[in-house]
């Protein structure tokens, strides 16, 4: 594959995220935003805006906002820049660099988030059944999860990272 097809696909994918995730957040606030949670297919599906200052599962969310800033903006961002020069020079195939894409699209979906809301992600929709829920989330955090999970496959299937 020529770097050329590299960067394309790169760039679209991760583009293509990053504004699914924002259109879906704006949507989201204009919705939900002061609205009590919204029960959707008999509380399998569950709307109840958030604004997250810490990372997956609220993790971090009391540290101090300067600390969080240093961990969560700064550091995220060094990681998603590394993670993507890495992406672009050790992938293989067009299904590597677009999984790689899809978990950086989603990785600056939050960041944007993070620049915009005072530190704060935007989560939105919770599943489950009955009790056994996941954590609020966003569509970023799924194409983060989907990303990762289909380069490694990808990379496993190889036969080397």
């Amino acid at each position: 594959m020529g770097r050329g097809t590299k960067i394309f696909v790169f760039i679209f994918v991760a583009l293509s995220c990053f504004g699914c995730d924002r259109a879906s957040k704006i949507a989201a606030r204009a919705a939900f935003d002061g609205q009590p949670p919204q029960n959707v297919l008999g509380n399998a599906v569950i709307f109840d805006y958030e604004e997250n200052p810490g990372a997956m599962l609220s993790i971090g969310a009391g540290l101090p906002a300067k600390t969080r800033f240093w961990l969560f903006t700064v550091g995220i961002s060094l990681l998603l820049s590394i993670l993507g020069a890495f992406v672009l020079v050790r992938s293989r195939s067009v299904a590597e660099v677009a999984a790689g894409a899809l978990a950086i699209g989603g990785g600056l979906g939050n960041l944007y988030d993070r620049l915009s809301w005072n530190g704060a992600v935007i989560d939105f929709v919770s599943i489950g059944i009955g009790s056994l829920r996941t954590a609020i989330f966003n569509f970023a955090d799924i194409m983060i999860l989907i990303g990762v999970l289909l380069y490694l496959v990808t990379v496993l299937r190889r036969g080397s990272l």
